[in-house]
């Protein structure tokens, strides 16, 4: 029943104004205001992301959004200079190194998060 639709998904924020610069500004995607503080933003490809406000908003404590990258370390350089601090870790099963970039199985991968706390990353693909 559903197969065909064009479904979406979204996540909440506490602060959508902080939101629609750092999507639109500082990541570089299409933001549409959709009123009652929602926005909507549009990914390379057709796919869109709502993104809402939650007066008791809690960070996602999973990657919410992957951005495929051809060149991972020239994208971090450039997200650095935009003022983006990226993610480390150093759990079992998952280290970053000083830079925060993750090496190992499968792609190289580094994690950052929005203004709300959502945690967000960026791949290298083949």
């Amino acid at each position: 029943m559903l197969g065909r639709t064009r479904a979406f998904s979204g996540f909440s924020v506490d602060d959508t104004e902080a939101a629609r610069r750092f999507y639109g500004e500082t990541l570089g995607l299409e933001v549409t205001d959709l009123g009652g503080g929602m926005l909507r933003l549009e990914l390379a490809g057709g796919g869109q992301v709502l993104v809402y406000p939650k007066p008791d908003h809690q960070p996602a404590t999973y990657t919410i959004l992957n951005f495929p990258v051809v060149d991972l370390a020239a994208a971090m350089a450039e997200l650095r200079g935009r003022g983006v601090e990226f993610e480390r870790y150093d759990v079992p099963g998952l280290q970053t190194d000083a830079d925060g970039l993750a090496e190992g199985e499968g792609p190289r991968i580094a994690w950052f998060k929005d203004p709300a706390g959502n945690i967000l990353s960026m791949l290298e693909e083949d």
